[in-house]
């Protein structure tokens, strides 16, 4: 059902400072910052050659990075996510196996533009799993 890995969320306490050390440090091509109000952070992306990882920082303060970054200010990993071709049909798939889908249950346009839905952590050893069709 799960496809390629997708990309790999950090979570950071500066966005500007963990940008320019992918950039300049590692040599990686680092994208613009986007804002995704809907999901309450600023992302960037970070291009490698087999995935992505996406920097993410609070925008506002329900942000659900402030929790995590509370717990975790050095900042660190978030989430990982998978590709599906069809979310609906993994998503009840998943549901029919005892795995439970965080919110409303109905995918939310993530930051590429693309239906994406969040499995608990609790669900996938200790994991928060982002699901993003493709």
């Amino acid at each position: 059902m799960i496809g390629r890995l997708n990309h790999v969320a950090i979570a950071v306490p500066d966005l500007d400072a963990a940008s320019a050390q992918y950039r300049d440090a590692l040599g990686a091509k680092v994208g613009a910052p986007q804002h995704e109000p809907d999901h309450g952070v600023t992302v960037v992306f970070i291009e490698l050659p087999n995935t992505k990882i996406e920097l993410l920082y609070p925008l506002g303060e329900n942000s659900p990075i402030n929790g995590f970054l509370e717990k975790n200010p050095a900042g660190g990993i978030h989430h990982i996510c998978y590709e599906v071709d069809d979310i609906i049909a993994a998503r009840d798939h998943l549901t029919s196996t005892g795995a439970r889908v965080l919110g409303s249950g109905e995918p939310k346009i993530g930051a590429h533009g693309k239906p994406v839905l969040f499995l608990h952590p609790k669900d996938f050893n200790g994991c928060l799993v982002e699901l993003e069709q493709v």
